[in-house]
């Protein structure tokens, strides 16, 4: 195993190179301590902030000591991947279309976790051919990683104000991965925070979910209630939901910096299904069948189909056209659907039914 300093400073190179040879558009290397993030993710996680992502508390521990995650870590291998479409419709074209739904660009296309997990095995392959067998576990999205601030000290960018990693070439439009690993490699330097004055990401949130710079309450956001939220969806919330039927990008599409950003150039993120410009009548219609069939290798699919119906009864609640086939459309699901989703429907119902 390579040791020398000189030789770890050419296998960082390396690294970082096969990496982009990868697909991967950025590459940075950081340490474990995460003692800045602490103190912030224990005071968030203390106001309940969190909703009802248990997990979340569960392995605080975890998150925020890399080497209890996996023992022997001292290094973390940050990546990202671009992810947003060049050939999908406008975002705020389909957000101001109320008979139409709104899915995160993120989930158009086919589920990135196997692309990326693919690709860091590949890369961690290459390492072992450099310095034989070393300790190292790729994560996607799956565990307790602190993948922002971990990519922050890696240099791939800053933690914004509406808490997504931002780089000053690439906006905010992509995806996180990571390696930690037991080979002390040189690091990189932290990236510096270029947000300034700007408050556009706090001004366009819909629920103001983003309640002061860098703090987020997921308990407000769409993002939390589409996706991870498994319950009722508060009341006072469903009017500010709109069309948004899976996830939010109103602080992304609004921010400055993604003026910036470059189209992906994987067609595995592509849109699949014409989910970037769909009806929402015609996605209510799917049955549980047609939503397994379509949601095929999709991140979707992981909020099953009860709460796919939810968001959309929500959605059409919210909409102010096609009074004439939207109710029918609720009336017919409501008799064979579950408790949960008969309240989102009576609520779309009653509030379709009072319009003037």
């Amino acid at each position: 195993m390579a040791s020398a300093p000189h030789h770890l400073a050419q296998l960082a190179i390396q690294i970082k190179q096969f990496g982009m040879a990868l697909g991967f558009q950025q590459v940075g290397i950081t340490d474990t301590d995460l003692t800045a993030s602490e103190t912030h993710l224990m005071q968030w996680l203390k106001e309940g902030r969190q909703g009802d992502m248990d997990w979340m508390v569960r392995h605080a521990d975890k998150r925020i000591q890399p080497d209890r995650l996996l023992e022997n870590t001292i290094r973390i291998i940050s990546v990202r991947l671009d992810y947003l479409p060049a050939d999908c419709q406008q975002m705020e074209a389909v957000l101001s279309r109320q008979d139409k739904a709104y899915i995160s660009r993120y989930a158009l296309g086919r589920d990135y976790h196997k692309l990326m997990r693919r690709r860091l095995q590949k890369l961690a392959q290459h390492i072992e051919q450099q310095v034989g067998a070393f300790g190292y576990r790729a994560f996607v999205d799956s565990a307790p990683v602190m993948e922002k601030p971990l990519a922050e000290k890696a240099g791939l960018g800053w933690i914004g104000k509406h808490t997504n990693l931002l780089n000053k070439q690439a906006g905010s439009w992509f995806f996180l991965g990571e390696i930690y690993t037991d080979l002390p490699l040189p690091i990189d330097k932290p990236a510096q925070k270029h947000c300034g004055d700007c408050q556009t990401c706090m001004d366009i949130c819909p629920t103001r979910a983003i309640t002061a710079p860098y703090q987020l309450d997921a308990r407000l956001c769409i993002s939390y209630l589409t996706i991870e939220h498994k319950g009722a969806i508060p009341l006072e919330l469903r009017p500010l939901i709109g069309n948004r039927v899976y996830g939010c990008d109103d602080c992304q599409i609004y921010c400055p910096w993604n003026r910036f950003a470059d189209h992906t150039g994987e067609t595995d993120f592509h849109p699949r299904h014409h989910l970037d410009d769909i009806a929402l009548l015609e996605i209510f219609a799917w049955d549980e069948a047609t939503f397994l069939q379509k949601t095929e290798g999709s991140a979707i699919r992981r909020i099953g189909y009860e709460r796919w119906s939810r968001n959309i009864a929500v959605a059409l609640g919210n909409c102010r056209s096609h009074k004439e086939k939207i109710i029918p459309a609720l009336e017919a699901k409501r008799r064979n659907t579950t408790e949960l989703v008969k309240e989102h429907i009576d609520w779309a119902l009653e509030k379709i039914r009072h319009l003037v």
